[in-house]
This record gives structure tokens, C-alpha cells and sequence, in this order.
């Protein structure tokens, strides 16, 4: 596989979504969920997740599809979540009022997004080898 310019394979698209309203600790951990899911799996996840975030990395996500069908020509059936992360943007910061005229900084922080999407059939999951069954701790 040839790589592009920018670290990408010829069966790799990738899509972002720049100052989403909310801390990058909590977009992780809907970015948890679909990690390393085919499409089809992933999009079910999120539209039942009761995460506010959700709907923000479903619709990543869907922009995402629609490069792969639309500039790769890559069938959506056989995508999966390569890799999805997220990060830090700017944080807004606000001031309330506080107690005998004092002033009480309010954060309002904002994540960036990134999802990567591979075709081909998604990499089983690795189980460690460190692992104890409960009978073996049982004992």
C-alpha cells in the first residue's frame, strides 16, 4: 500500500471535527466505544449511547463514510475504526460572580476530533496473557 503525503494509506479516508463544545475527557470516552468497530456496528452504538456527544461523532463519523464512498471509492460495508482520537482545543473562560465582590473563573472547555477508517476486515481484539480465569483465583 502506497502511503500520501500525509501518513495516509490508499485504503484509509479520515475525517474531523474541529471546537466541539465539550472536554476532551468526556468525548473519549464515546471515541472508547466505537475504537476498532466496523462501521455499521459503531453507528448503532452511538445512536443509542446516552452520551450529549454522541451525535457529534456520529455525524464525524458519517462524514467520514461519505469520503470513503465519495472520494476513494471504497464500499461502506467493509470500513471499520481504524483509529479515533481527540484532543485539546482552546478553553473560553468566563468569569461569576462570587462571594463579597470577588470573581470566580468558569472554564468552558472545547475538543477536536479526528476518526481514521480502514477498508478491509477489523483486527480481533487482544486478550492478555496475564489474565486469571476465576477458578485459577479462586483457588
Amino acid at each position: 500500500m502506497a502511503t500520501t503525503r500525509y501518513g495516509i494509506k490508499d485504503n484509509q479516508v479520515r475525517a474531523f471535527n474541529k471546537m466541539i463544545r465539550i472536554s476532551h475527557q468526556k468525548l473519549n470516552l464515546v471515541c472508547d466505544m466505537v475504537r476498532g468497530l466496523p462501521v455499521a456496528r459503531a453507528i448503532d452504538v452511538l445512536k443509542f449511547s446516552k452520551k450529549r456527544v454522541a451525535g457529534e461523532v456520529l455525524k464525524t463519523l458519517m462524514s467520514a463514510v461519505a469520503n470513503a464512498e465519495h472520494n476513494k471509492n471504497l464500499p461502506a460495508d467493509s470500513l471499520f475504526v481504524k483509529e479515533i482520537w481527540c484532543g485539546k482545543a482552546l478553553t473560553m473562560k468566563r468569569i461569576m460572580p462570587g462571594p463579597r465582590g470577588s470573581a470566580r473563573p468558569i472554564l468552558k472547555p472545547f475538543s477536536n476530533l479526528t476518526i481514521v477508517l480502514e477498508s478491509g476486515v477489523a483486527p480481533a481484539k487482544k486478550t492478555t496473557k496475564n489474565a486469571k480465569t476465576t477458578k485459577e483465583k479462586a483457588k
